[in-house]
């Protein structure tokens, strides 16, 4: 009998300490000290404007978390030729942007890829006021206030060159400004015949002036020609953040999937987090959207049908010396 009952209490001793290993094992896998290490990568924005809409909405879902990032608080800017020098100079890594201003940079080897894209060009659009010139050729010799140092000028410049066979910087007075908002600005004041800018910028000028009008919209026109959408403000990364982790790109391109899929899901929560620091009402932001100018798409460069849409723009550019030449393969991340 005393036999028996030791069989029994070792048996009940050994379960019991079964369960205890598998449960610690549990707890120390599932510790945070055994969780994957969240990826640190330094991003940014540019105000006012659209990234803003972005950014507010990626850190109030916890959209970097979710996919193993820690992007922390963007810093901020106002300059556009400043924020896109800065991401060349590696002040952060992860920048939102036109596309094919990280291609022309690209193309004189700075190292960085794109990862997606996020918007369409549809965005891109000219302004003029009540009396101002009622088509493209009508520009002529008039004021035109455009940010030249962007990729939206350059990209801009060459789908006007080729579809309407006019020279926006030689047939136009070109006054530069430094940020998209200044040349709807500038309109505004009746400084400029016409201004060259992009959403949400659109929309606030529209809601304070109502009988200004849209004289041209770049991605809608490209369409008509190309039977393709026109990529715009897309992510890029700086290679050397690829190479320390080579799941960086999915992880990012993830993220943003995520977050213009929830952007578009719900529109008012998301312009009501976006627009109380992106200096856009959002009612604009909501407009902007509705309108269909500010055209919210997630393109991957991971796909090729993605690569596809950027080595037409590409080759469009290139034909019109907006690029150097086109692009190759390296300058995409998959």
């Amino acid at each position: 009998m005393h036999d028996v009952k030791r069989r029994q209490l070792l048996q009940a001793a050994a379960a019991h300490g079964l369960t205890l290993g598998v449960a610690g094992a549990t707890m120390s896998m599932s510790s945070p000290a055994m969780a994957q290490p969240l990826a640190s990568v330094k991003w940014a924005n540019l105000t006012p404007g659209f990234t803003i809409l972005i950014t507010e909405y990626v850190m109030a879902k916890g959209l970097d978390k979710k996919f193993g990032l820690d992007l922390g608080k963007p810093t901020s800017y106002t300059a556009v030729s400043t924020y896109y020098n800065d991401f060349v100079a590696g002040n952060f890594d992860v920048c939102m942007g036109s596309w094919d201003t990280f291609a022309a940079r690209y193309l004189t080897g700075v190292p960085m890829q794109l990862v997606c894209a996020i918007t369409t060009g549809n965005m891109i659009n000219i302004l003029t006021p009540k009396d101002g010139p009622k088509t493209i050729k009508e520009m002529e010799g008039k004021i035109f206030a455009a940010p030249q140092s962007t990729g939206t000028y350059r990209m801009t410049r060459a789908i006007i060159k080729e579809l309407q066979g006019f020279d926006i910087e030689a047939q136009t007075k070109i006054q530069n400004v430094d940020n998209p908002a200044a040349a709807v600005t500038l309109v505004m004041a009746n400084r400029a015949e016409a201004g060259l800018s992009w959403e949400p910028n659109i929309s606030a000028a529209l809601k304070r002036v109502p009988d200004m009008r849209v004289l041209y919209n770049a991605g809608e026109e490209y369409k008509k020609k190309t039977g393709l959408d026109l990529p715009f403000f897309g992510v890029a990364v700086k290679k050397d953040m690829l190479a320390k982790d080579p799941s960086l790109a999915k992880k990012i391109d993830d993220m943003f999937r995520e977050c213009i899929r929830g952007i578009t899901g719900n529109v008012d929560e998301a312009v009501k987090i976006g627009g109380s620091k992106s200096g856009i009402p959002a009612d604009v932001l909501a407009t902007s959207i509705s309108s269909g100018r500010l055209q919210l798409k997630h393109i991957s460069m991971s796909d090729e049908a993605g690569r596809k849409s950027v080595r037409t723009a590409a080759e469009f550019l290139a034909r019109n010396k907006a690029l150097p030449r086109t692009i190759d393969d390296g300058f995409f991340a998959s």
